[in-house]
């Protein structure tokens, strides 16, 4: 004879499973920190910046 398991219980277990693999996919897609994202557009700054003062004026 199998094993006797609770439906509630296993129905919430899956759940919980569910929803602790969308939070780990959406880590992947949106895990940046702030600090990581205010890094990336002060260096893109940065870089327009030096692009433009090195333009030569018509």
């Amino acid at each position: 004879m199998g094993e006797v398991i609770n439906l509630r219980q296993a129905r919430k277990q899956k759940a919980r499973a569910d929803k602790d693999r969308a939070a780990e996919a959406n880590r992947a897609k949106f895990g940046r920190t702030k600090a990581e994202k205010q890094q990336s557009d002060q260096d893109e700054a940065r870089r327009t910046r030096a692009l433009d003062q090195s333009k030569l004026d018509d």
